[in-house]
């Protein structure tokens, strides 16, 4: 629930289905902003909203919080039960360390076992920090009925890896960047496609295929993400958006 959409979010929304973009996810980030993004989903009903807590916010876990995000999970303060489409984005960031590493794998640890209690997929985040994240995840996946590695970045390796525990894998501008996104190409095409799903992690990455250049990522530039992955792929755009529509439904169970 990014404050960066706060003077326009509904205009944002409003552009995003003329793209043709007809569902969305709403991420929470910490318990606070969990609760916004559920309250924003019960009020439009072409949004679910993920609740969870991201690694950057990890220093705040404690049993206070994890108690709140249960009564998010049952419904409580945020609203009814099925406007919650994941638990999460969760996961760890060794990148920036806003969090210490052993808070982190304390709460990343604590929403995957609410993820396994309340039978929700999760939205995971992993930067720098594989093998402890791999091992968590390992540990905790036959309990989970779904996963998606958002915004991948990894290598063949972590993308092997994740595939064997059947996760989802996310893809968002970033495969679009010129300057950093060259080594996710060949990877991209190894995804099987039932397993593939594009975001765009707005309001960062941007896509850079675009004839303009902007600062705010959009849920309606989601259609140059596709794009570029049709041209990687060799695949017919129309195809690749049906095919991660489809994805992204069986896992959040979108209608």
């Amino acid at each position: 629930m990014s404050p960066a959409f706060d003077k326009d979010r509904q205009e944002i929304l409003e552009k995003a289905q003329k793209a043709g973009v007809q569902k969305f996810i709403i991420t929470g980030s910490s318990i606070e902003n969990s609760i916004a993004a559920a309250a924003y989903a019960k009020e439009n009903k072409s949004c679910k909203a993920t609740a969870g807590v991201h690694p950057h916010n990890a220093k705040n876990w404690d049993d206070a919080a994890m108690a709140q995000l249960r009564e998010i999970l049952t419904g409580g303060s945020a609203g009814p039960l099925n406007v919650i489409a994941a638990v999460g984005e969760c996961g760890l960031d060794y990148n920036r360390n806003f969090s210490p590493p052993h808070s982190q794998r304390k709460c990343f640890e604590d929403q995957l076992v609410l993820a396994g209690e309340f039978q929700k997929p999760v939205f995971l985040h992993e930067r720098d920090s594989f093998d402890d994240f791999y091992s968590i995840l390992k540990r905790h996946r036959p309990n989970l009925p779904g996963a998606v590695v958002h915004c991948f970045t990894g290598t063949k390796a972590h993308l092997d890896a994740y595939l064997e525990l059947d996760c989802y894998i996310g893809i968002t501008g970033w495969l679009c960047d010129e300057r950093r996104g060259a080594g996710l190409i060949p990877l991209v095409k190894q995804i099987p496609q039932d397993r593939l799903l594009l975001e765009t992690d707005a309001p960062y990455l941007p896509p850079r295929n675009m004839p303009k250049k902007t600062g705010r990522n959009e849920p309606a530039f989601l259609p140059y993400i596709a794009a570029f992955a049709a041209e990687i792929t060799g695949k017919d755009i129309a195809l690749i958006a049906e095919q991660t529509s489809a994805n992204a439904k069986r896992l959040f169970g979108l209608d």
